[in-house]
């Protein structure tokens, strides 16, 4: 499938400090093009208020990186989102989140080996799942997680997973291309 918007996006596309930015990601990341960033850079008011609210619940909020990229992986898989799954396999394996680990957080509630998870990472499981596809989250999982993570933590885990079913719907609504030939 092609992308909606051009893929590689000049200076003029993006104004000086977009394409600064989309530089230094790019870097950082050893990609040729960070198309994330290149495709909303071209609405440059919006990456800018974007910026600091997805950095914000990826590395600057109460949930450890760890329990980030547990949901972020999770609603990468529930929205096959190809995109998002690419870079946080590896980044949550950076965070301590092993092959089996992200193998167990795949097969969801549901799974064979669900059990073999922490209450706490079972609670959030079932709250990304409850959440991802209802839009609201029943009294009952709310209760569980309650036991896990304090007031600012679920404000947060709710605001993360739904960003990231958000970005998700970006992702494939735009086409846009994967950044890692894989």
């Amino acid at each position: 499938m092609n992308s909606r918007i051009p893929e590689a996006p000049g200076l003029r596309d993006l104004g000086l400090a977009n394409w600064l930015v989309c530089k230094v990601i790019a870097r950082r990341q050893q990609v040729p093009r960070a198309h994330l960033f290149t495709t909303l850079g071209q609405h440059r008011r919006l990456m800018w208020s974007w910026l600091p609210f997805g950095g914000m619940l990826m590395r600057g909020g109460k949930l450890s990186t760890r329990d980030t990229e547990f949901v972020i992986l999770r609603v990468g898989h529930l929205r096959d989102s190809q995109y998002e799954l690419q870079h946080h396999r590896r980044m949550g394996r950076a965070a301590g989140l092993d092959d089996d680990t992200q193998a167990r957080i795949f097969e969801g509630p549901g799974g064979p080996r669900f059990d073999e998870l922490t209450a706490r990472q079972r609670a959030m499981l079932t709250a990304i799942d409850e959440l991802v596809g209802t839009r609201t989250l029943s009294d009952a999982t709310w209760a569980e997680l309650s036991k896990h993570l304090d007031r600012p933590r679920l404000i947060e885990f709710v605001m993360l997973t739904s960003q990231y079913d958000a970005l998700a719907a970006t992702l494939s609504a735009l086409r846009v291309p994967l950044d890692f030939d894989e």
